[in-house]
């Protein structure tokens, strides 16, 4: 038997299969990072669709706060009935830091809005745009965040005409509270 053969036969062998052994490791390793990221897609979009069903729930209960017996308990439920709380627990489980972080923050703007409601703020009032605006900053600071680890895109405020996130620039009661500031009304 010739040893020289039986050698490269042998090494062959193991060539083969460790090229297999190794492709397969990578694909599954494919496989388990488009996992993650399909996951963190889908909790990323539930958790913003949360806290817009909450806000849209804040702000009808602004339009009227009048009409609501328990301001306090109706802007629990909205928090509640979104299911926000949830939503947050599986973001911090499989997002991101930047997101975890942006989506915390807006989380605490939407609380801080919410309490400005529980307290009595009409949503044509003060106390409810200094909450509001914040509110919408930190929205569009989670947006970006999210695009910029999925997409590695860029937005900014000018790729929509605005001057910020917050909508200020674009705020009715604003500007004319800021126009009395300016005359010393």
């Amino acid at each position: 038997m010739d040893w020289a053969t039986l050698v490269a036969t042998v090494s062959g062998g193991l060539v083969a299969i460790s090229g297999t052994v190794l492709a397969d490791h990578l694909r599954h390793r494919h496989d388990s990072d488009r996992s993650v990221e399909t996951r963190r897609r889908a909790v990323y979009i539930e958790f913003i669709t949360a806290a817009g069903v909450c806000h849209t729930r804040l702000r009808r209960i602004a339009q009227a706060p009048q009409a609501e017996a328990d301001l306090d308990a109706a802007t629990r439920a909205a928090l509640n009935d979104a299911e926000l709380y949830e939503v947050r627990e599986r973001l911090f489980i499989d997002a991101t830091t930047a997101v975890a972080g942006a989506g915390q923050a807006m989380f605490e703007r939407l609380g801080a809005l919410r309490r400005a409601v529980a307290a009595g703020a009409a949503q044509h009032s003060r106390a409810f745009h200094d909450a509001y605006h914040p509110y919408l900053a930190a929205v569009w600071a989670y947006r970006v965040a999210v695009r910029k680890e999925l997409e590695g895109l860029p937005l900014s405020p000018g790729d929509f005409g605005w001057e910020e996130w917050d909508s200020r620039d674009r705020c009715a009661l604003c500007a004319e509270a800021d126009a009395g500031e300016g005359t010393g009304d």
